[in-house]
């Protein structure tokens, strides 16, 4: 690829490494995602991909990353990017929260963040030729699919988006690129790297064919087809740069030195390892059965919170673990429900879950410290009259507390009911201590710890 250079100088030629950098930058995709691992040149080819149309006037390229802060970083893209583009004339300024580059041709590439989802609205009307998302896993899905509207053009230039990434188990991109890899080993499937597939969405829901004619079916309000889009998942790893290793050879030994979980990702491409996964769970020490036994003990334990999810805030769940123990000693989780709500639809959730579970199920709240957890307690309690309703001020570290569950699934003693609710679970217990949240982690911890209360037992063998 070639762009011009200004004055008296000839043609500057902007080559690509041969490899997954060649493959990202001729790919036809409407939508192409471009990395696994670090070091692979992600920065650089998307700074090379505006170079494209920069004779062109009325061209322009939005670059999006997460934080203002993750643009200006010493050494961050807005840096690499100069070395490119002054050479084609490009001229910088900063205004606030956003940098921009001009050319002599008047195509310009802007750097922007989106720091919160409401953050998209400001691009209301915009037509943007080329959308790039630095580092997709850093953006929630309303973003992206919000920006994917945004994504038209009035230039001659076709639309497309670029994005680069890095693996992260639990985001939603995992799952948007999941034909492309390996579900058992978590790493790319070299076979498919590069390869298209279109989709077409219909409301909440992704539908995905190897060709458009696959996807005809589908149709708008009106009864029109729905466009599909092709979209592709290009794979690189830090050995495909070798410029990067030449010019720093230490680079290897700095990826070779990070803890697991982040070597896996940043060095091996893993887009399964979790933070902390199998450290204290993993679902393989778990069976999913289909059935339970009859006459278990059973408690519903449940770690309260009191904050509705917003666009701007990631507050905790409310979690309710539901745990059986049979006469053999065996243990069942039979149910987990969360969510992130307010005060009073916490109580709802709770009086709800309890008409469902029915008298014979024990109910296990967690009680913050402090004069607020016991008034919550008192009240709950109040509600949910008739029931069998236990309390404990919640003392030790969550470990402490997550251990004698985790001790009895390592041996092969927990089974699990299959439902709905199974993967949400598991994950969330696999990324403990280090995941965002660990309320999942804490009303297990409060069902299966008054399971093993010798009270609970002793109420049981009374018949309560």
């Amino acid at each position: 690829m070639a762009a011009q250079m200004t004055g008296k100088q000839s043609a500057k030629l902007i080559r690509p490494q041969s490899g997954p950098q060649e493959a990202f930058l001729a790919s036809p995709a409407d939508i192409a995602i471009y990395g696994g691992a670090a070091g692979g040149g992600k920065s650089w080819a998307i700074l090379a991909e505006c170079t494209r149309h920069l004779n062109n006037p009325t061209f322009g390229a939005q670059i999006f990353r997460r934080t203002t802060g993750q643009i200006f970083n010493e050494g961050g893209l807005w840096d690499e990017a100069g070395p490119l583009f002054r050479p084609l004339g490009g001229k910088s300024s900063k205004a606030t929260g956003r940098g921009i580059w001009s050319f002599p041709s008047g195509a310009k590439v802007t750097f922007s963040h989106l720091q919160h989802d409401k953050t998209v609205y400001n691009y209301q009307g915009a037509q943007i030729p080329l959308i790039i998302f630095d580092e997709l896993t850093h953006f929630s899905a309303k973003q992206f699919w919000y920006l994917v509207s945004r994504n038209r053009s009035m230039c001659g230039v076709r639309p497309y988006i670029r994005a680069t990434t890095n693996p992260d188990a639990d985001s939603w991109v995992a799952n948007f690129i999941t034909w492309w890899i390996n579900p058992k080993s978590g790493l790319p499937i070299s076979a498919r790297s590069g390869q298209l597939r279109w989709f077409v969405r219909v409301g909440d829901i992704v539908h995905w064919a190897s060709d458009p004619a696959g996807l005809a079916k589908h149709r708008d309000a009106q009864g029109k087809p729905i466009p599909p889009k092709s979209v592709t998942f290009i794979a690189s790893k830090l050995t495909d740069n070798q410029k990067l290793l030449k010019a720093d050879p230490g680079y290897m030994a700095s990826l070779m030195a990070l803890p697991t979980v982040e070597r896996e990702r940043l060095l091996g491409g893993n887009w399964n390892i979790r933070p902390a996964a199998g450290l204290y769970f993993q679902r393989a020490w778990c069976e999913l059965v289909d059935a339970v036994p009859a006459g278990l003990q059973i408690v519903r334990g449940w770690d309260l919170a009191a904050t509705r999810k917003t666009e701007t805030n990631d507050p905790d769940f409310t979690s309710g673990t539901k745990i059986g123990r049979a006469s053999n000693g065996l243990f069942y989780v039979l149910d987990n429900r969360h969510a992130q709500i307010g005060p009073m639809e916490v109580k709802n959730m709770i009086k709800n879950t309890a008409l469902e579970d029915g008298l014979t199920t024990r109910i296990q709240l967690a009680q913050d410290p402090g004069s607020a957890g016991k008034a919550q307690i008192v009240d709950m309690t109040r509600m949910l009259a008739g029931y069998d309703v236990r309390s404990a001020p919640v003392t030790g570290d969550k470990i402490t507390r997550f251990n004698p569950f985790s001790a009895q699934a390592e041996v092969g003693n927990v089974k699990v009911l299959r439902g709905r609710w199974n993967e949400a679970w598991f994950c969330s217990l696999e990324g403990f201590p280090e995941a965002a949240h660990d309320d999942d982690v804490d009303s297990t911890s409060e069902a299966f710890n008054a399971l093993m209360d010798r009270g609970y037992d002793l109420m049981s063998a009374m018949g309560r």
